[in-house]
Formats: structure tokens, sequence, C-alpha cells
């Protein structure tokens, strides 16, 4: 899932989008410091299991949610969500101040930061991490679109200059590790399976199998209260659920949604179930005709039941939404345009002067199996409109490649960990942004999205806002479907973990029972 696509990369983060890529290969990587290698945790570790592999360990070019659950354990960023409503709060920054015009931010570093290598915490580090992102276009680098200059007058400073004023700069540089500092100088050929951060735990090994974390003795924070972390990739919801109950595993959240109304009934198992602040959608290629015509692609928004698709691929742990942002947030706009009517659909399709059948790639993937569910459902629906839906189920890394080059009718897709409505929108629906992978162009969208972005007034960003989700609805860009909850399970007597709104793994404070 998009960070924190899913897809991908989930983003998040701050949004993820829930895609993620196989890296492929069986053999362990030692990170060469001794403490490599290992499966299973050992006396005190923590064994978890999530449903797919990291593609890299990149924390600046991968957008896989499943690499942002190992590395929100491994690495930091300036300021950190709070996990109960979101608000940034300091982390590697203990503090910062914003200049009367708001173009001038200045960030102080907390003393006494070391990575683990042992190299300490300077704001060199953050300058070479920022430019990093900046100067390399990497995944991230649209978060930096303001940023005019960053600089470190000493060692303690970071200062970032802004073209603009830039009301959601903190979540932007903290909303999900896809912002993390890296030591200045790394080999950054190394970074896709080794990993030096400041966080609580230190990568180990990084295998086709699994990734172990030990904790870091020189964490800056309060030391973690497990030895270590060993995840485990089990694809299958069930097979999860059946490793969490029979001890193999203590936390997983890859929780079967037929079960989850039963399993907060359930003592062999501590169910978390609240909901996000994710969303996931239908994305139909607005180059490749007939889905480069919005009536095309209004047909589908309008055939399609969400309710029905909803239920099918979350039970009750879900709820429809024609827009992306959920009816808990400030943000939220009700907007509900499309109502389940094949007759009307078809007169849209008639209309774009599409008379014959249609057939539709439909993209997903078994290693989050929702989607595969969700495309079954939205295959009936489509039939009766003359529409024949091909699923297509991909590995990750095949889902992911094909994705980037544009080779797709449509997919199925996710971003988790949202937290600014520019996480919900910009990137997926500028045109030519980095996350624009289904080729979506119109002017007004573009510009609504570019002043709402260094719009001060909350309540006048609100209403840009609410302009570009309308017309963003209005012409399919996406066909938003449901915001799911997060759903996560662990061992009773586990103590110290909270499932969270942005989907953010956090072990430190996990207490395993005595």
């Amino acid at each position: 899932m998009r960070r924190r696509t899913v897809l991908t990369g989930l983003a998040a983060a701050s949004s993820v989008p829930l895609v993620a890529a196989c890296s492929g290969g069986g053999e362990s990587v030692d990170t060469g410091d001794g403490q490599g290698g290992g499966t299973g945790g050992g006396a005190g570790a923590l064994v978890v299991a999530i449903s797919a592999q990291p593609d890299q360990l990149d924390p600046h070019r991968t957008t896989a949610y499943a690499s942002f659950q190992v590395l929100e354990n491994v690495y930091d960023t300036l300021v950190v969500p709070a996990a109960d409503d979101l608000t940034m709060e300091p982390s590697l920054a203990e503090s910062w101040e914003t200049s009367e015009d708001q173009l001038t931010w200045t960030f102080t570093l907390r003393e006494g930061v070391t990575f683990h290598s042992g190299k300490e915490l300077t704001a060199e580090d953050v300058v070479f991490s920022y430019r990093r992102i900046i100067d390399q276009e990497l995944a991230n680098s649209y978060r930096f679109a303001t940023v005019a200059d960053v600089a470190a007058p000493d060692p303690r400073t970071v200062v970032v200059t802004l073209s603009s004023p830039t009301p959601n700069l903190l979540s932007q540089v903290g909303g999900f590790k896809g912002m993390a500092v890296l030591p200045s100088g790394v080999d950054e050929s190394t970074l896709t399976t080794q990993a030096d951060g400041t966080g609580p735990f230190r990568l180990d090994a990084f295998s086709a199998s699994e990734v172990t974390l030990s904790a870091f003795d020189g964490y800056w924070g309060e030391a973690p209260t497990v030895t270590g972390v060993t995840y485990q990739f089990i694809t299958e919801p069930a097979a999860a659920l059946t490793a969490l109950q029979s001890d193999q595993v203590q936390w997983t959240d890859n929780v079967p949604p037929q079960q989850v109304a039963s399993l907060a009934d359930d003592d062999t198992v501590e169910l978390g179930n609240v909901p996000s602040v994710d969303y996931w959608y239908l994305a139909m290629n607005c180059r490749t005709a007939p889905f480069d015509d919005p009536a095309v692609r209004r047909a589908v928004a309008t055939a399609i039941d969400r309710a029905a698709i909803t239920q099918a691929a979350k039970f009750d742990a879900a709820a429809p939404n024609q827009t992306a942002i959920p009816e808990d947030s400030f943000w939220y706009l009700d907007y509900a345009p499309y109502e389940a009517d094949v007759d009307a659909a078809r007169a849209l399709l008639e209309g774009a002067g599409v008379s014959g059948p249609v057939t539709m790639g439909l993209m997903v993937t078994s290693e989050y199996p929702e989607t595969v569910t969700a495309a079954q459902v939205i295959a009936d629906q489509l039939e009766p409109l003359g529409i024949t839906v091909e699923i297509q189920t991909e590995d990750f890394a095949t889902w992911l490649d094909r994705q980037s080059q544009g080779d797709f009718d449509a997919f199925m897709l996710g971003w988790l960990g949202n937290i600014d409505p520019f996480d919900f929108y910009d990137s997926q629906h500028r045109t030519g942004a980095s996350n624009n992978y289904h080729g979506y162009s119109n002017p007004v969208t573009d510009d609504l999205l570019e002043r709402a972005a260094t719009e001060s007034d909350q309540d006048a960003r609100k209403d840009l806002y609410d302009q570009a989700a309308r017309q963003i609805v209005d012409d399919a860009s996406y066909v938003y479907l449901y915001n799911p909850n997060t759903v996560q399970a662990w061992k009773p007597g586990i103590t110290g973990y909270e499932a969270r709104a942005d989907k953010a793994v956090n072990f430190e404070t996990v207490q395993l029972p005595s």
C-alpha cells in the first residue's frame, strides 16, 4: 500500500501507498556488525506476522507499507505524529520556530542522539537527507515543492527556507519514515538491504523469509522493553491468525476481515480495531481508451455498489466513501454524487459513444487478498453494463513494475497513514505528480491543489480542498471505495502497544508477558 501505494504505499504515511514489491532471493543480508542471523527472535524478542515482504529498506525510495512496518522502528524523523490525535510532536527536533512571514522554519535538534553505527546526529545529517530527497527527486520529493533551501548554521540547528507558506510542513517532514534522517556520508548503495538509523531498534538481518531487529542500547528515548523484533511474512490472513493463536507469532495485522466481529469476544487474542485515515480505491488509466474519457470513468463509478464491495472486502471493518477523507475528520467532505444505477451508467457510456463491449484488465495482488475479493465483486457489478473485467492477480514485484510503466487498464490501490488533506489528494491528482500513475490531468484540479497547499487560513484551505475533491470525484480520477479500520491482533498479556489511526507500527514500548 503506498506510504506511509496500497497499495503502495500505504504511506503513508505521511501517506504511504500500499504497493510493495518482493526483493527476491533467499539469502539473509547481515549488517556486518556481528549481530545478524538468527530466526524466530529469541528470549525476550517479539515475533510478528505481516502480509508482505518489504521491497527494500531505503526509506527515501520505498513506497511499500510492508517496508515501513519495519522502518518505523529503525529510523526517526524531526517530528512525529502523536498516537492519539496525529498532531505533530517533537522527535529528533526538540523544538522549532516559524518566522512571522511563515517562510523560515528553524528546528533545534535534541542532544545525545546517535545512529546505530555510533555516529553522532548533527544538523548536517538532516541537510544531507533532505537534499538527497530533493536533488535525486526521490519518492517524496513532492513534499518539498515549496522548500527553497535547507541549511545547518550550527550542529544543532536546521533552517528550512520556503518559497511560499507551507502550513503542513510538520506533517510533510514527520508524517512517516519516508522522511527519515540518514547519516551524512552513508554508502547509498547499501540502503536497500542495510540500515543505519537513530530509532529504538537496529537492523540485524533482512532475508526473503524474515527481518530481524535488535534493541538499540544507545537509543535516545526510553529503551525498548523487548530484546528485538522478528518480522515473518504470512500472506494468507487465516494462516496469520492461526500462527497467532498457536503461539508461533505474538502480533499480526493480517486478520481475516470476516472474523473481526467474533474475535472481539475471543479470549485467545487481544483485538485492536479503530477507524483509520486510510482509503482504498479503483484507478483507471486516463491515457488508455476508452478510460481516457471521463464519461466512461463516471459510468464505472455509477455502476458499482460501494456498500456491497466494502462488505465483501472488509465486512464491518470499513465505511463506504466516495471521497478520500473519512467522516470523522475536520477535512471530510460530504459529497456522494454516484448511486449504484446500471441504467444511468449505460446512458453515460452511450453518451461517450461507447456502444460495443468493453474489456477492462483490473490489476490486483494476492498478497493483499481484499483487492482480489473487491475485484471479483466489481467484475460482477460491471458485467450488466457490458464491461468485462479481467482480474489480473500479480505478485507485488510485477504489480509495482506494471504500475510504474503505466501497463494497466485499471488497478486497486490503497493509501495509508494520511494526516493532512495534502496527503490524500496532492501527489495522486496533480498533473505529472510522482504518484499520479494513472495519468489524470485537469488544470482546474491543479490550480485548486496548488493554492490549497500554500493557504494558511484553515477554513479557506478546507474550501479549496473541498473544491478539488469534488472535481476529482466528478472526473473519476479515482473511484473511491471505502475507508477501512486499523485492525490488528496480539497475544493476551502483551502490554504497551496500541493500534493507531495512521497504521504506524511502533514496538519500542511493547512488554511481553512475564
